[in-house]
């Protein structure tokens, strides 16, 4: 029954579709059953010097690796040869851009890792997940820098190609799109490998929280109305303060007459 088992055809085959059915259906979910729990669970207020350094050397950097990642490995191949891009080109501008953020990115996980698990107070407020999902995001940064000791082997391109081939393949529903990866570096494995395991875990962690980054411009420019919160220093409601003006002042109508709830 299990000669023929092979399991890159499961983790690189079978598992994409499920990282992708749990994120899909599990932020939904989550959305539907806890939507006001789709935050950062920001601890700004607990530690804020070194959260800021952190959180920008780690935002710049993961969406600069994010954004890169999408444009590279979804870009149709054919585009690239029709607007002449040489493959060789698109691979040093991958190390060349992709390098330093990822280097930003983990220095700055790292400071944010620190913070959460040095500072009691912060970290008493932390949860599992939470410490979790940025201890695999450390990983899948160290990772994914270590695997461009491998891809400069490759600098004609032909390893970038084998992996837009796959993830192209993967959203197209190739079911024999885990051919094209089954004898890449182990790094490389390992890095997939990884990032669908992240991208399992998205809806159950505070990771969630990109999808309103995302989706914030469109709701505020087109399905809400235009308003703001405003927090009010008042100790008492208005209506009160002016009918005790108006008595002080001796003066009577309907501010003045109407009797306090």
């Amino acid at each position: 029954m299990f000669d023929n088992f092979d399991i890159n055809f499961m983790l690189f085959g079978v598992m994409p579709y499920v990282a992708l059915t749990v994120f899909l259906v599990g932020s939904i979910a989550r959305y539907e059953r806890d939507p006001f729990t789709w935050k950062s669970s920001s601890s700004q207020l607990l530690r804020r010097k070194q959260l800021i350094w952190g959180s920008i050397l780690f935002h710049v950097g993961i969406l600069t690796v994010f954004f890169g990642h999408l444009v590279g490995l979804f870009t149709p191949i054919w585009v690239l040869d029709a607007i002449g891009i040489p493959y060789g080109l698109k691979q040093w501008m991958a190390v060349l851009i992709g390098g330093p953020a990822g280097i930003a990115a983990l220095i700055g996980s790292t400071m944010l890792i620190h913070r959460r698990l040095v500072d009691p107070r912060i970290r008493v407020t932390s949860t599992f997940p939470d410490i979790l999902i940025m201890v695999l995001i450390w990983l899948q940064l160290a990772i994914g820098l270590l695997t461009i000791t491998q891809t400069l082997q490759h600098m004609d391109g032909s390893e970038m190609v084998r992996f837009m081939t796959w993830s192209q393949s993967v959203v197209t529903w190739n079911i024999n799109a885990w051919v094209t990866v089954v004898d890449v570096h182990w790094l490389y494995k390992l890095h997939i490998f990884l990032g669908l395991i992240i991208t399992i875990l998205f809806p159950f962690t505070r990771l969630v929280h990109i999808w309103s980054g995302f989706a914030a411009p469109f709701r505020y420019l087109l399905t809400r109305p235009g308003y703001q919160i405003v927090r009010s220093r008042r100790r008492r409601p208005l209506e009160e303060r002016r009918r005790a003006h108006d008595a002080r002042q001796g003066k009577s109508g309907p501010m003045a007459d109407t009797p306090a709830e």
